[in-house]
Parts: structure tokens; sequence; C-alpha cells
């Protein structure tokens, strides 16, 4: 093989392996039986997510994976097979896949994941996309400490006019 076309390919490996890494997320999934229709539909759906759906070679991926320590992961490289990639945070990837497969009649199927550093199976992966997204968790915690707020107030409202009364 060409010197140059062996270089090109490592450093297009690196470059996976980058992006995989400087990812939140990586859901990995099997896309056999979907249509050109149904993959432009996943791919919007990603983009309006802020997740990067991209299909790679298994080779490539494997290699990439092999850099950054996920050897483990390798085994689900059959088939034809993209990634996910999210950057913002941990669940969007899995969400957005997850909600799709729920939809694809079984043309899109979860195989694995990684997020915080460690491999999940296709489960982990699931129970992950029924996260709440970070702003969901903000807005509930925002919820809870408002009504804690209020029922404060309340009391102290009610204890002051108590005092009144005795006073």
């Amino acid at each position: 093989m060409n010197q140059s076309i062996l270089e090109q390919k490592k450093q297009f490996v690196s470059d996976v392996a980058e992006k995989i890494k400087s990812a939140k997320s990586v859901v990995l999934v099997e896309y056999k039986g979907l249509t050109v229709e149904k993959a432009t539909e996943l791919r919007n759906k990603c983009r309006e997510a802020g997740v990067e759906y991209k299909v790679y070679k298994n080779s490539t991926m494997g290699f990439a994976f092999k850099e950054l320590g996920y050897e483990d992961f390798n085994v689900n490289l059959e088939g034809p097979n993209a990634l996910a990639l999210s950057f913002n945070d941990e669940v969007s990837a899995a969400k957005v896949t997850n909600d799709f497969a729920k939809t694809s009649n079984d043309t899109l199927k979860i195989k694995a994941g990684i997020a915080e550093g460690k491999i999940m199976n296709a489960d982990e992966v699931k129970a992950l996309a029924n996260v709440p997204s970070r702003e969901v968790l903000i807005a509930q915690l925002a919820g809870v400490l408002q009504g804690n707020i209020r029922n404060l107030a309340y009391m102290l409202d009610q204890i002051s006019k108590k005092n009144e009364e005795v006073a």
C-alpha cells in the first residue's frame, strides 16, 4: 500500500478517535433495512437534538475504539453500523436513537454505547435514554424549590398572624 494512503487512513482513524473521545456519549446503532427516507429522518432528528450521526466502516471504528482503549466495544461491530455522538450531554444520543428505534419497525437497532468512559450494553443505553434531559431536571428542581419557598412563606405568614393575635 502506498505510504501516503496509509498515513491518510491512520490520520482518519485518529480523527474518528478524537471525535469519539470528545463526545459526552456515543451510541452504536445497526441500521440494516433503514430506507433512505428513514435514514434522512433520523439524521434530521439527530441534528435537531444536537447529535451527530455518522456512518463509518467497521474497521475504521474498530481501530478508533482500540486506540481509545475500548477494545471490548469492537465485538459489536458486525453489520451496517453508525454512531450517534452527543457533545452537549450524556443523554441526547441515547434518547434520539431510542425514540427512533421504537418507531422504525425494528430497522434501527441499538447495539451498545459509551458514556462517562463506561461501555454500555443496549439495555443500559435504553435506560439512559429514559433519563430526563438536563433542562427538564433543572426545571423539576426549580419547581421543587419554588414549592418549598412558597410553603416557607405561608408558614412564616401564619406564625406572624398568630403572633399578632396573641399580642
